[in-house]
C-alpha cells in the first residue's frame, strides 16, 4: 500500500535539531517495513501547534490532498483533539506507525481516553480544593490546617525557587535537551535495545550526541531515561 507520510514538531528549537523530526521518521520507517508501507511522500510541520486543525496546517493540508493514506508516528502528532480525529477518520484515511493495525474505531477510542484523562486530572484537582475550601469557610479545623499546610508550601516554595531560580533553569534546560531525544530512546528500546549500553549504541549509531556534544555512555542513557520517566523492556 502506497502512503504519505506526515510529521509535526510544536516548537522551531525541535525542528532546528532535527531530534524529533527524525525519530518520527524512524517510526514511520519501522512500521512501514513491517506492514509493507510504501512511503511515497514525505511532509512536515515544524513550529506548528497540535491545537490547529491538520487540513489547517500548511504540509498537514498537502499530505491529506495527496489522497493517500496518511502515516504520522504518533497519535498526537495528527492531533490532540478528539473532534479533529473524528473528522479527519471521516474523510481521510490515515495511519498511526505505534498502532499499525488499530482501526479507526480503536484509535477512535484511545484518542477519546487520552483526551479524557486529562481532562478527568484537571477536574479532579480543581474539585479538591473546591472542596477544601467549602470546609474551611464552614470551620472544618483540619482543612484549615490543610489550607494553611498549602499555603506555608506554597511560600516556602516560592522562597525556595527565588533562592534556587539559577539551578530551576539548568532543570529546564536539561528536561528541554532530554525532551528532544524522548523519541529516539524510545525508538531505540522498541526496536530491541535491552539495556543501557545498547540504547547508547544505538543513538551513536544515529549520530545523535549527547547535550555536550558527546557520545553517549549506559550513565548517561540512564540519567536522561530517568529524567522522562522510560524504563528499558523487561525480557519475557
Amino acid at each position: 500500500m502506497e502512503v504519505v507520510a506526515y510529521y509535526r514538531v510544536s516548537t522551531k528549537s525541535q525542528g532546528e535539531s532535527g531530534l524529533g523530526l527524525d525519530a518520527q521518521r524512524e517510526y514511520v520507517k519501522f512500521a512501514a517495513e513491517q506492514q509493507g508501507w510504501v512511503v511515497v511522500a514525505e511532509y512536515e510541520d515544524v513550529g506548528v501547534s497540535g491545537s490547529i486543525h491538520p487540513l489547517e496546517r500548511p504540509s498537514g493540508a498537502k499530505a491529506f490532498a495527496d489522497g493517500r493514506p496518511v502515516v504520522v508516528a504518533k497519535l498526537d502528532r495528527m492531533s490532540r483533539d478528539v473532534e479533529h480525529i473524528a473528522g479527519l477518520m471521516k474523510r481521510h484515511k490515515f495511519r498511526v506507525a505505534t498502532m499499525p493495525t488499530a482501526d479507526t474505531l480503536q484509535l477512535h477510542i484511545y484518542a477519546v481516553l487520552a483526551e479524557q484523562e486529562r481532562t478527568f486530572v484537571s477536574e479532579r484537582t480543581k474539585a479538591a480544593l473546591k472542596s477544601l475550601d467549602v470546609r474551611a469557610e464552614a470551620g472544618d479545623i483540619d482543612a484549615l490546617h490543610s489550607i494553611a499546610n498549602r499555603e506555608d508550601k506554597l511560600r516556602k516554595g516560592r522562597s525556595m525557587l527565588n533562592r534556587t531560580k539559577g539551578h530551576d533553569t539548568q532543570r529546564q534546560q536539561a528536561d528541554v535537551r532530554a525532551a528532544l531525544v524522548k523519541d529516539a530512546i524510545e525508538l531505540c528500546v522498541l526496536k530491541g535495545a535491552a539495556s543501557l549500553q545498547a540504547v547508547a549504541d544505538c543513538l551513536i549509531s544515529r549520530g545523535i550526541p549527547t547535550a555536550r556534544g558527546g557520545n553517549w555512555s549506559p550513565t548517561a542513557v540512564m540519567r536522561v531515561m530517568q529524567r522522562l520517566g522510560l524504563e528499558l523492556k523487561k525480557p519475557v
